[in-house]
């Protein structure tokens, strides 16, 4: 049949085959662009934090070795340590991670720090209590690591967590990379889960007053507060 406006017997039917004609190149072009973003291979380096309060009169000693057996329950092996504390007072207000980077001022430092990257930067926990790093590698991510600091101060502790990874999207492998996320969990599930774990073991384990002061992403509701036993 001809494309021509001819075919039709009123002008406004030949308004309607325009129509249609327009709104099938427009579908076809959507679908066409989201193919092409999925196809397109991306690098995300993304950065997690949560910062927590509890409350409680149990020690540092009950208060690490929750945190030790939540973390424990992502990890393979983790980096922990209990520093001896600086000063027998306690400070008013607890103390806070810092971002900092290693080679601040270098070549190096000036060349990573470029657009679409976050440079080199570690967490540090100076002043903590409780320390430790743990690192694992998941499908489609590239060394994702966790830091975890607890900070004694007078009305009790701060749990503060930090997270970075670098993931890979898009391109031929991203399907093979959604599979193995089915499987064993994306970057943010097992980001969020340790993050969750480790607060909830402290809150369950010492009957600890768990609430949330920082956080990025943001969270939805207070899952820290959930049974351990519904996770």
């Amino acid at each position: 049949m001809s494309m021509s406006c001819f075919t039709f017997p009123t002008q406004r039917e030949c308004h309607l085959k325009h129509f249609i004609l327009i709104s099938v190149s427009t579908i076809l072009l959507s679908a066409c662009g989201t193919t092409n973003n999925y196809l397109s291979e991306k690098t995300k380096t993304m950065e997690y934090y949560r910062i927590f309060d509890i409350k409680t009169t149990a020690t540092r000693q009950a208060i690490a070795k929750a945190a030790s057996d939540g973390i424990g329950r992502n990890v393979n092996n983790a980096q922990e340590a209990t520093p001896i504390p600086s000063s027998a007072d306690l400070p008013d207000t607890a103390a806070r991670f810092k971002l900092v980077n290693p080679f601040e001022g270098t070549r190096m430092a000036a060349l990573a720090q470029s657009a679409g990257s976050i440079g080199f930067r570690v967490a540090t926990c100076d002043g903590a209590a409780w320390t430790a790093k743990a690192q694992r590698n998941i499908s489609g991510s590239n060394n994702l690591n966790l830091t975890a600091c607890i900070f004694q101060y007078k009305g009790g502790y701060h749990l503060d967590l930090y997270a970075v990874f670098t993931k890979r999207e898009g391109g031929l492998k991203q399907i093979s990379r959604d599979m193995a996320n089915a499987v064993v969990g994306t970057p943010e599930q097992w980001t969020e889960k340790t993050f969750m774990d480790i607060a909830r073991s402290i809150r369950s384990t010492t009957g600890s007053e768990v609430s949330l002061l920082e956080a990025q992403p943001e969270v939805s509701g207070t899952p820290w507060l959930d049974d351990m036993a519904k996770k």
